[in-house]
């Protein structure tokens, strides 16, 4: 697909991280960008910087989303790129115990599931109602209609300890992009997954210098954090190559997660 001034996208936690500097990445090539983001002022500073439209968005409310598809298509129309960063996750063993009295205690399934909510549900909620959007569309040359990318993260394959719910959604996120890449091929919209290792995000900003300085370095090559704009240019190469679909791709300098 050719990403110029003709082509809309959605990106879902474009607010910051990996989604704003995808989001940047697409508005520099002219496409019109839509941000979902729950950080509505973060957005909207986006949006002006790059000429897009911010939506204050939820993706594990399905009016929330619904309502944010209908802004986005009412300003830009129909999106026939969509890209999937939003996401969140937590520590917590599966069972351990209490630090103060030594009782046992297990993973509390209210914080399982609100992973589970936002990093797969929400990831399939919007892939969906995109779909069905770019559905309407008419194909371009090749028969193209759309294409999306979604971001899990190396958890999904080696997963530390503490890591059981956002491993778990990640690994969801793998598990489903090949399927639905078959159930869309008959209508010309590729599906691809990006597993990022790393990353120097706001949440990894917020860790002292030693600590990511020492994550750093535990990459192979480049010892180093990776940098947002690095994951962007996959999630481009995801969009633009016509024969890229169905695949899950590590970007993540060779690190293999060690347990903790």
């Amino acid at each position: 697909m050719q990403l110029n001034a003709s082509i809309s996208a959605i990106v879902t936690g474009g607010a910051s991280g990996l989604g704003e500097a995808s989001a940047r990445a697409l508005a520099a090539h002219g496409v019109r960008v839509a941000i979902f983001d729950r950080n509505l002022d973060a957005a909207s500073a986006v949006a002006q910087a790059i000429g897009g439209i911010a939506c204050e968005v939820d993706v594990t409310s399905e009016a929330s989303v619904d309502a944010g598809f209908e802004k986005a298509r009412a300003a830009h129309g129909q999106e026939r790129v969509l890209v999937n960063c939003a996401g969140t996750g937590n520590a917590i063993k599966t069972a351990s115990r209490d630090k103060t009295t030594g009782e046992p205690k297990h993973f509390p399934l209210s914080h399982f599931e609100i992973i589970i909510q936002i990093n797969l549900i929400g990831t399939f909620r919007c892939i969906a109602k995109s779909a069905a959007g770019m559905l309407r569309l008419e194909p371009l040359d090749g028969g193209e209609r759309g294409a999306i990318v979604n971001t899990a993260s190396v958890a999904a394959q080696d997963g530390q300890i503490g890591q059981a719910a956002y491993s778990a959604s990640k690994g969801g996120v793998v598990g489903m992009t090949l399927p639905i890449a078959r159930d869309l091929s008959a209508e010309g919209i590729r599906v691809n997954t990006i597993l990022p290792g790393i990353f120097n995000t706001p949440l990894m900003n917020a860790a002292p210098e030693a600590v990511k300085a020492a994550l750093g370095a535990s990459v192979p090559f480049p010892p180093r954090l990776g940098d947002p704009p690095e994951f962007a240019s996959l999630a481009l190469e995801m969009l633009r190559n016509p024969y890229f679909n169905g695949e899950c791709v590590r970007l993540d300098g060779a690190i293999r997660m060690p347990p903790r």
